[in-house]
């Protein structure tokens, strides 16, 4: 595919040029947006297998990290506080330690089947309390860390993404595609040695299968 040339003509760089193409908002829907969990955004976040958390550094760099368990493995406090477990991963780390810099984060939580969304905007703050763990415990394991959330906007999204992305409609999935890490590592430290291709592939799945 050809790069499509860009014309600063028609770039946007205010709110509003930017009202101007997708318009004002449907009068009244700000009534769905709340500055706490109503009931029914605490029923659907105890039904949620997976979130994707957002966060940012001081500088303002995005980073969106998917988070999934069992349903309900994200805890409700009350309806301002909400606890988001960290499992063991690839340390990387890069969502904790931004949220370190700079408390901000957003939450959206998926349920299987449902095509609207929840979103939850707040400030976070990373916690290690021994007891807190166990409550978040999965497996027999208490979590590595505890992500407690301030919620200052909570709001469900329509469906419209998902109507359009047939994203639930098994008729609409291509054939899954395998992730080879070792072949990226490979080609990182350039070699096109297969065995250790496979050597790291293996590795990985055996993560995912005995560190949850």
């Amino acid at each position: 595919m050809r790069p499509v040339p860009h014309d600063d003509a028609h770039r946007i760089t205010t709110v509003e040029r930017l009202r101007g193409v997708v318009g004002e908002p449907t009068p009244g829907v700000e009534l769905k947006v709340y500055d706490h969990l109503p009931p029914d955004a605490t029923a659907f976040i105890a039904r949620a297998p997976f979130l994707v958390m957002s966060t940012a550094d001081a500088s303002g760099t995005v980073d969106a990290s998917p988070k999934g368990d069992e349903p309900g493995f994200v805890v409700v406090e009350d309806e301002r506080t909400l606890v988001v477990p960290d499992r063991p991963g690839n340390r990387l780390a890069y969502g904790l330690t931004n949220l370190l810099a700079n408390p901000h984060i957003g939450l959206l939580l998926i349920v299987p089947g449902t095509k609207e969304t929840l979103r939850v905007n707040g400030t976070a703050e990373l916690r290690d309390d021994p007891d807190l763990l166990e409550r978040l415990a999965a497996r027999g394991r208490p979590a590595v860390l505890a992500i407690r959330v301030r919620v200052e906007e909570c709001f469900f999204h329509c469906s419209k993404a998902f109507v359009r992305s047939r994203l639930w409609d098994p008729e609409a999935w291509p054939e899954p595609q395998r992730i080879s890490f070792g072949k990226m590592f490979a080609e990182r430290l350039g070699t096109d040695d297969g065995g250790l291709a496979d050597m790291i592939d293996a590795s990985v799945e055996e993560d995912a299968r005995t560190n949850l």
